[in-house]
């Protein structure tokens, strides 16, 4: 999706815009309100994966986040005064800048999933959700019914381009469907403008990654293996091309070399990661909560690889080609998909990116 102006006096259905959200390769889709700015229009409708709408008849003013994902987006929009609380709370020096002492100041309702009876009784008027919903494991009960937020007055919206992975169509190869999030989330909270410039800067950085790559044929470009070291290392959990990651990958000048697969994660066995024997490998390792413990993470997901059976002859392995970049900034929602995009082909590329 490239950048456009949105919104209008008028209410503002972002229906269309957000199917891309749900797709994979579609570049954009059109919608009622295209051409006109949405900052401060409302009403503002948007939908779920399964295409059922939500109007916001004004912008939210108490807002629950479900994770530090979500949270960040509101705090880069502008709308982080907003919000109420949290779960999966980001650790303390882990959000760049001014956006790390903003976050420390949400108030925390959980260190993983909100609870369902906390979040329904938080007071929230809108639920930002990074995932089409947060299943609430280790005890925790379900998670709530629509039915159950729309009686305690609370709004659920989630972010697409996660939420509506599994079951989009087609290979996901740019940040579109982001950036589709992004700019409804800035319709929703009447922060449109600032969502544009989010987008047009997000755009900038993988255009000029683009630039730099394009002479590099399919053919010649290094392949790829996300190894996600916290899903679990018995059964290797990779991303499929309908993955954020998939598009991140792609965009940076890589070959996925599991973008075989339709859908957006699957498990397969050490003995498919051999066959692929990657040129290079993320080891994307989850937040620890500060810089210290995501070191000791990286090392230990370096040191099994190079101490197993099955992945210690690896191609990458044994030349040392590890990519040191978190996970979440990989294959959720946000500005920083950009940038990883950028990361990885200045290791990939030296000397031709930035």
């Amino acid at each position: 999706m490239r950048s456009r102006a949105w919104g209008g006096a008028a209410a503002v259905v972002l229906t269309g815009l957000l199917a891309a959200g749900c797709g994979g390769g579609e570049k954009e889709a059109t919608d009622e309100s295209a051409g006109k700015s949405v900052s401060g229009a409302h009403p503002v409708s948007v939908t779920d994966c399964r295409g059922v709408r939500t109007t916001f008849s004004k912008a939210p003013e108490r807002i629950v986040t479900s994770n530090a994902s979500s949270l960040e987006l509101l705090l880069r929009l502008g709308a982080g005064d907003r919000v109420i609380g949290t779960g999966f709370p980001p650790g303390k020096g882990t959000l760049p800048g001014e956006l790390d002492a903003e976050a420390q100041k949400v108030k925390v309702l959980s260190d993983t999933v909100i609870p369902k009876e906390k979040l329904l009784g938080s007071g929230a008027d809108l639920y930002l959700d990074t995932f089409a919903s947060m299943t609430m494991g280790g005890g925790m009960g379900d998670a709530p019914t629509e039915e159950e937020f729309k009686a305690a007055g609370i709004k659920h919206m989630s972010l697409k381009s996660t939420a509506c992975a599994a079951t989009g169509k087609g290979a996901l190869t740019d940040l579109s469907a982001v950036e589709a999030d992004i700019i409804s989330l800035g319709a929703v909270t009447g922060t449109g403008a600032k969502a544009k410039e989010l987008v047009a800067g997000m755009q900038q950085t993988v255009d000029s990654v683009q630039k730099a790559v394009r002479g590099t044929a399919q053919s010649a470009r290094p392949t790829y293996f996300f190894f996600d070291y916290d899903a679990g290392t018995k059964q290797p959990t990779v991303v499929c091309n309908r993955q954020i990651a998939n598009a991140v990958i792609t965009l940076a000048g890589a070959r996925n070399v599991f973008a075989g697969c339709d859908g957006d994660h699957q498990q397969v066995g050490w003995e498919d990661v051999i066959a692929k024997n990657p040129d290079w490998i993320q080891l994307a390792v989850r937040n620890r909560g500060s810089e210290a413990a995501n070191d000791t993470a990286y090392d230990e997901a370096e040191k099994w690889l190079k101490s197993n059976a099955a992945t210690k002859g690896l191609k990458a392995v044994k030349e040392g080609h590890f990519l040191r970049i978190g996970s979440e900034r990989t294959t959720i929602a946000g500005v920083g998909n950009a940038d990883t995009v950028e990361t990885i082909a200045k290791t990939l590329y030296p000397g031709k990116v930035g």
